[in-house]
């Protein structure tokens, strides 16, 4: 046992030695101090990704095999596997290359095992979700044949399907990777280095300043300390694990039911997956697959991510007012504290204003980090005046736990690239499009509910990474077809595989905050899901409300805005069921109804939303008068 102790530590020691490589290599590689190609970068970025996560996941989780020798021989195995793979593919890709895709029987032998080793990585990294979903795809070209119907497809050989998936850039080396090895891993360096350095106590304490003297100001100050967390970590699921251990706690003190604290930063911290400038790994994706810069991406979801917040906000505060929860206030000690956290943290804004000046001036957003990070570093040097061993720890860790941050993205976005290869070369992604349009009959919104439910059902178990990329391939080509323009097709499927970390049954984000609330996780999955409603009728908002998405006269952008968080507060005011106190479940049901009839395009629809809403407010005053008469 002892032996196996030794070994496991030396293992954790070498995953952590290869973390600190892989993230120097990239930011040698951004930095243009050396140059690689494209391919090689991918290579080199997943054959270190897939052997840290050999290192450092468990064959299997249960106890009887985790940690045992068999566990251990079978890491090292599969860590050797993929270094050998992926040096037989830095020998030959430019051969393949140079003559223009001819493969050899090997290589579809090697492509074989390899697609098989990533297959394993998603399992042990990701999830047997995953796994499973890239797994189905892969027999698909084998039944295609067999299969009736539009679902037919022509026989491929092994050889040329395997060699695709293997030696191509549209199979694991294809763009979710490129996507991985340059934006990806910078950002999640980036967000390291951030935290490692005390952003988020400075986070903590602009949240405090930002909610003094509200109600519910300490479930405020989590929803806000939550959001900015988000925006520098892209994951729900990694969001609540990060700021749920500070804010779930606080909301509970405040008077919260422990299932209602889980709920609400389950809710927030997928919101974080959306808000700019960081929208998660999804975001950038999407950016090279309509080949648009990302600054066009994060303009388009400032305001969606904005209506999220607000939702949420509003949420927190409905509830305060219905159960009569009244604010902590800090004791004279932590006021002086904050204010000095507050004041030393000043030095953060440089790398943000770094960051966001330079992707507005059309630098890529992983050169962008690159140099917020090295901003970062020279305000902290010029700071505390010195370098210390202190301050070079720092730098280490936060290599090591950005690098660390990025192997299960980068090993889902591989899994990705085995998904849109086999769309890719079988035809399927056509097919499943094309049996949408039909299934809609020509009617829009009954494609646009099609693909919400798709999406959601995909997004369950999934990392947004890859319900994201299979719901593009499959499903946008639809909505463009049915009159969506791209850009909001886009942004209308990876707004349902953020959500999809919320849906019950399976809703990753809520798992981790009910564990940290000790609530029952059914309880807190299905409330993060009742508060979310509003955020589930947003996608529909900015397809019939264009503005939403930045686009259209500043005055549509501004009425569509108005009319849109009104519409979010109306449907609240039901899902609480309070308004000026607390209400029967007609008139919930009535005030979900006005809100939704918001969403709908055209004034007349606007107008009867308004009205409903009036009428109940109307009915709520006259009862009030009468208690107090």
């Amino acid at each position: 046992m002892q032996e196996n102790s030794g070994i496991k530590k030396n293992l954790r020691v070498l995953a952590t030695v290869l973390c600190l490589v892989v993230g120097g290599f990239h930011i040698f590689d951004v930095s243009g101090i050396i140059v690689f190609s494209t391919m090689i970068i991918r290579i080199v970025h997943i054959a270190f990704m897939m052997t840290i996560a050999f290192l450092s996941f468990p064959l299997s989780k249960r106890k009887s095999l985790s940690g045992t020798g068999v566990d251990f021989a079978m890491r090292i195995l599969f860590a050797l596997v993929t270094i050998a793979g992926s040096l037989y593919m830095l020998l030959r890709w430019e051969d393949i290359a140079m003559t223009g895709g001819m493969t050899s029987p090997l290589d579809a032998i090697v492509g074989i095992v390899m697609i098989l080793v990533v297959l394993e990585a998603t399992r042990r990294s990701v999830g047997l979700a995953l796994a499973l979903i890239a797994a189905a795809f892969l027999v698909y070209p084998f039944l295609g044949p067999f299969l009736p119907g539009m679902l037919r497809t022509r026989a491929i050989s092994l050889q040329r399907i395997f060699t695709f998936l293997f030696t191509t850039s549209e199979g694991i080396y294809g763009i979710p990777i490129g996507v991985s090895s340059t934006f990806i891993v910078l950002f999640c360096i980036y967000g390291a280095f951030l935290s490692e350095f005390g952003a988020g106590d400075f986070f903590y304490v602009v949240a405090k300043k930002m909610t003094k003297g509200l109600l519910a100001a300490s479930a405020k100050t989590a929803v806000i300390f939550s959001t900015l967390i988000g925006m520098i970590s892209g994951s729900a699921a990694g969001n609540v694990a990060v700021a749920g251990v500070f804010a779930i706690p606080w909301m509970k003190k405040e008077g919260y039911k422990d299932y209602e604290a889980g709920a609400i930063e389950a809710l927030v911290s997928t919101g974080g997956q959306i808000m700019p400038p960081i929208m998660g790994a999804a975001a950038f994706i999407m950016a090279e697959i309509l080949g648009t810069p990302y600054t066009n991406i994060m303009k388009a979801g400032i305001i969606p991510a904005l209506l999220f917040f607000a939702s949420t906000m509003i949420i927190v505060h409905l509830l305060a007012k219905k159960n009569g929860l009244q604010s902590k206030e800090d004791d004279e000690a932590d006021q002086k504290v904050k204010t000095g956290v507050l004041e030393g943290g000043i030095h953060f804004l440089v790398p943000f204003v770094t960051l966001l000046a330079m992707m507005f001036m059309n630098f890529s957003p992983f050169k962008a980090a690159y140099w917020s990070i090295l901003a970062l570093l020279a305000v902290n040097i010029i700071w505390r005046r010195k370098i210390d061993r202190v301050f070079l720890d720092k730098i280490i860790r936060s290599l090591k736990d950005g690098a660390k941050a990025t192997v299960p993205l980068a090993i889902a976005c591989a899994a990705a690239g085995i998904i849109s290869g086999v769309l890719s070369v079988t035809g399927l992604g056509s097919k499943i499009s094309g049996m949408i349009v039909a299934l809609s009959m020509g009617k829009q919104f009954l494609a646009l509910l099609y693909t919400a439910i798709v999406a959601i059902i995909l997004g369950m178990g999934l990392p947004t990474t890859a319900a994201y990329l299979i719901l593009a391939t499959v499903v946008t080509p639809a909505l463009a077809e049915m009159g969506v323009p791209l850009l909001t097709a886009h942004f209308f499927v990876f707004f349902y595989g953020c959500l999809s970390t919320i849906t019950p049954p399976v809703a990753l984000a809520s798992y981790v905050a009910a564990g940290i609330a000790g609530a029952d996780i059914n309880k807190v999955g299905w409330t993060a899901f009742r508060y979310g409603l509003p955020t589930y009728i947003l996608p529909f908002m900015f397809v019939y409300g264009p503005g939403l998405l930045m686009q259209g006269t500043a005055i549509e952008i501004i009425w569509t805005v108005i009319v849109s968080l009104f519409g979010v507060y109306v449907i609240s005011c039901g899902l609480v069921g309070y308004l000026k106190t607390n209400i029967p479940l007609w008139m919930r049901l009535v005030l979900f109804i006005g809100g939704a009839m918001m969403v709908l395009e055209g004034l007349a629809t606007d107008l009867i939303g308004v009205a409903l809403f009036l009428g109940c407010l109307a009915i709520v005053n006259l009862r009030l008068k009468r208690k107090t008469a």
